[in-house]
């Protein structure tokens, strides 16, 4: 049998302090949080694997590592109203609840957002919400935010969640695919955007998020 509380506490040790984690709320939400009551039933055993876990077709909760250093880009205090893109089982939402004042989780599949709601407040992270809806239009009931925090790779972000961000805040995400995608932070300030790109990060995809597609005559 598995002791889950020695295989947390190896992940953190193993996979995410080996990739340059070093901020101490970051590394203790990961001690804390009980990763694998986020994952199917079927895949505890491999919870704390530094792999991709299948959470429903076409759909995965981000391996450790490379969520451990987009939450520390995104720099995440106490006082900030969080919004997350992408809400899955729920499991992000629960780090950001331990790092943040307060989180809105939108996720478009219904049933994942259900099972996310209920597992975090079975759980005691009460300041975190889960919304159902289309994850390209964000939640503008919460807004605006501090902090967007996107948990997975797009091709574009939509202009609604720009819309939603604080002025002084930050939205923290992975632009493109494969071993192209960028790990970026884009801060808005006085309604401007800027863009600074800080490593590579391949990870699965959020469906939707795409570019218009431009037609040659």
């Amino acid at each position: 049998m598995i002791d889950f509380d020695v295989a947390r506490n190896k992940m953190v040790e193993n996979q995410i302090r080996t990739t340059d984690v070093t901020a101490h709320s970051v590394l203790e939400a990961f001690y804390a949080v009980p990763r694998e009551e986020f994952v199917p039933v079927k895949a505890k055993a491999l919870a704390y694997v530094d792999t991709d876990i299948e959470i429903c077709p076409g759909r995965y909760l981000m391996e450790a590592s490379p969520l451990a250093k987009l939450l520390q880009l995104a720099a995440i205090t106490k006082d900030d109203a969080v919004l997350e893109i992408g809400g899955g089982t729920g499991y992000v939402a629960a780090l950001l609840s331990l790092l943040a004042g307060s989180v809105v989780s939108v996720e478009a599949d219904q049933g994942l957002a259900t099972a996310a709601g209920e597992k975090l407040k079975a759980l005691g992270y009460d300041n975190a919400t889960v919304v159902a809806g289309d994850m390209e239009a964000g939640s503008k009931k919460g807004a605006p935010y501090d902090i967007i925090f996107v948990s997975g790779s797009v091709e574009e972000i939509p202009q609604a969640l720009f819309d939603q961000l604080r002025d002084g805040g930050r939205l923290v995400g992975v632009i493109g695919y494969g071993n192209a995608a960028q790990a970026v932070a884009i801060v808005k300030e006085q309604g401007v955007l800027s863009q600074n790109s800080h490593f590579n990060a391949s990870i699965r995809p959020l469906p939707g998020f795409r570019k218009a597609r431009e037609f040659v005559f």
